[in-house]
């Protein structure tokens, strides 16, 4: 999806290294730290997974705030690829809604272009467990700004 305020750019290739970061996931991050692993980039979609084990809350299930965390996560790559060369996304905004817990296992998220402008990029991303169901809905947006040197 194309928002018609910003000139049109061809999109960048995760797979030939012009998206930032690819798929890469950088060490001593919170996302090495949590086991997030990125499996697609797009500029309209990004997909990645996370063990429940290792982010949870003292009862066990996943943590909300894991599931945020890969929702902002999948959500900047997907913006990053989107702002293109010497231009970073940044978050502005995240609301998640927790529709049922996890326990085990692997969930997935799959954040997907909702508005790609000049400016801004949003995003719905949607959680779910290792049987498909929703865990999660979110919404990230983030800003479009010049890198620094």
């Amino acid at each position: 999806m194309t928002d018609t305020d910003a000139p049109r750019t061809p999109d960048p290739d995760p797979a030939d290294g012009t998206a930032p970061l690819g798929t890469r996931v950088p060490p001593g991050t919170l996302m090495a730290r949590m086991g997030i692993e990125v499996v697609e980039v797009t500029p309209d979609r990004a997909v990645g997974t996370m063990p429940v084990a290792g982010n949870v809350q003292p009862f066990g299930l996943l943590h909300g705030g894991a599931s945020a965390v890969l929702a902002e996560t999948l959500g900047s790559y997907a913006a990053n690829a989107h702002a293109g060369p010497g231009r970073h996304a940044v978050g502005i905004e995240l609301s998640c809604t927790h529709h049922r817990s996890a326990t085990e296992g692997v969930v997935t998220g799959t954040a997907t272009a909702v508005h790609r402008g000049g400016r801004l990029a949003t995003y719905d991303v949607v959680v779910v467990d290792p049987r498909g169901r929703r865990v999660c809905s979110a919404r990230l947006t983030c800003m479009l700004v010049d890198a620094r040197d």
